[in-house]
């Protein structure tokens, strides 16, 4: 009897590590429990817009990510020739919204953008800003072509640079043949965009910049020259879903709310216009 016993105590101990191993690729091969009923799937949305966009799109993705629980948008603001570029170079994005209907076409030629989806979402105008205490003494947009004054522009391939001189051109009809001239003489600096043109007025490095009228309401101590309607180059903004999202659906619903009435609310409170 004894006998018998040791035999079966070492039959035991040599199956004992071979149920061990069974019991271990059991419990890997197990499902793994499914989320709660009822729990979002988390969802990255990534959007290439203007940077004259800041503010309002910031708030905009704010409350998109409020009514969908789960979803995260990213940003990234620049000028629209910047990003497009980006895009035409792979950077993975689902909505573009640019200042200018140009670069929305170069991407619709090259694929990225199906023309039906690009839809115009708001208008912006242009405006002269000055430093809180004006040290150059400009009152007028006359005074932009005095001999010493350090006027900022956007580069002229930068939507608003482009607009800018398209409104200098208009002016010149009414302030003399060599007014535009004169001005493009005063340019001590040409920004990548929009926003970089307010930080310099803003720092005192030049005495005036020609922005959108969004941008100088997102800084109210600065003075603000506005420019008449006849003198002005009004712009209107396309935005679309990329036809390479990752998330085609939530993109296309991120553009239906920048077009609802909450969205655009929250654009004219940031002094942009209505779609025409």
């Amino acid at each position: 009897m004894t006998n018998s016993l040791c035999l079966w105590a070492a039959f035991l101990k040599r199956l004992f590590p071979i149920s061990l191993l069974l019991a271990c690729i059991l419990t890997a091969c197990s499902p793994v429990a499914a989320p709660a009923a009822g729990a979002p799937d988390s969802q990255n949305l990534i959007v290439f817009a203007a940077a004259s966009l800041t503010d309002a799109f910031t708030e905009i993705g704010g409350n998109f990510e409020a009514q969908n629980p789960g979803v995260a948008v990213t940003f990234n603001f620049g000028g629209s020739q910047m990003l497009r570029t980006q895009i035409e170079e792979g950077a993975p994005v689902d909505v573009f919204a640019s200042a200018n209907a140009e670069e929305m076409a170069l991407l619709i030629r090259s694929g990225f953008v199906v023309e039906a989806s690009s839809r115009i979402f708001l208008t912006n105008e242009l405006v002269l800003i000055l430093p809180a205490d004006n040290p150059a003494g400009i009152d007028s947009l006359e005074d932009l072509s005095a001999s010493g004054v350090k006027l900022v522009l956007a580069a002229e391939e930068v939507p608003v640079g482009k607009y800018s001189r398209q409104a200098l051109e208009k002016m010149t009809a009414s302030f003399g043949v060599d007014f535009k001239d004169k001005v493009l003489a005063n340019v001590v600096s040409n920004e990548d965009n929009v926003r970089q043109v307010v930080a310099k007025v803003q720092l005192g490095e030049a005495d005036a910049g020609i922005v959108y009228i969004s941008d100088a309401v997102a800084v109210p101590e600065l003075r603000i020259i506005e420019i008449p309607a006849d003198l002005n180059a009004a712009a209107a903004y396309p935005i679309a879903p990329l036809t390479g999202s990752a998330n085609i659906a939530l993109a296309e619903k991120f553009v239906d709310y920048v077009l609802s009435n909450e969205g655009q609310a929250a654009l004219r409170k940031w002094g942009f216009g209505p779609v025409p």
